[in-house]
């Protein structure tokens, strides 16, 4: 079986090395840079299944370098590695199209679960997938969850992320009724807590622009308690 490639940039020598060290002990094949732009052209040059970007990096942050990777590719799932102090970052780093963050320190063996949860999806056997439904008709939409496209009639097919098409398919799943956000947060971010809603938030407002040319359909936020995908008749 072809090993799982991981992009990962960190420019911490000590960490960098640590990290690809047990994440090739534990089957992965890890492509280590120690700078933004290092990391871009490698990008540009290779194939991965995963990025984990440290916000922190010489020549191109964090930030700036996962904007650069969603311009060629909006699926790929992207972990960003922050310091403690930076709890706000964690919310920019959501809005230019990462899919996930760690606070340092961190273990190795959370990194992993973290990575994990995005690629179930890629390791999917074609009979899971069959028994799973994975496309879906909203209103004026076509949702395609294996690929993660949503398609407006007579308009370009838009290219969602990991947890974009993640979030909207427990919306569909369960339309007209309310999703409470502690199950939303459990089952795509691992637990509940401020940060992660907030988090929530920007991916809510994104589904809620991405949905806005059919006037039947209606994310509406019940506040404190969770979301409902309203459908028209």
């Amino acid at each position: 079986m072809e090993k799982t490639k991981v992009l990962l940039v960190e420019d911490d020598e000590s960490l960098g090395f640590v990290v690809k060290d047990n994440l090739e002990f534990h089957g992965f094949y890890v492509d280590l840079q120690k700078d933004g732009l290092a990391a871009k052209e490698a990008f540009m040059k290779n194939e991965y299944d995963i990025c984990v970007f440290d916000v922190m990096l010489p020549k191109m942050d964090g930030f700036t370098l996962a904007t650069q990777v969603r311009e060629t590719n909006k699926s790929i799932p992207i972990i960003f590695l922050t310091a403690k102090s930076m709890k706000e970052d964690r919310i920019k780093g959501f809005k230019v199209g990462g899919d996930d963050y760690l606070t340092k320190p961190f273990s190795v063996e959370e990194l992993i679960l973290r990575m994990e949860v995005f690629l179930r999806r890629v390791n999917t056997t074609p009979e899971e997938a069959e028994e799973e439904q994975s496309e879906f008709e909203l209103g004026k939409y076509f949702f395609d969850y294996r690929n993660l496209q949503l398609k407006l009639e007579g308009e370009e097919t838009r290219d969602m992320t990991q947890r974009e098409g993640d979030l909207l398919k427990i919306l569909i799943l369960s339309k007209n009724n309310l999703v409470p956000r502690e199950e939303i947060l459990i089952n795509l971010w691992g637990e509940d807590d401020y940060f992660k809603g907030r988090s929530m938030d920007v991916f809510i407002s994104r589904l809620r622009k991405y949905l806005k040319d059919d006037e039947s359909i209606n994310l509406k936020n019940v506040h404190g308690v969770g979301f409902r995908l309203e459908m028209g008749s």
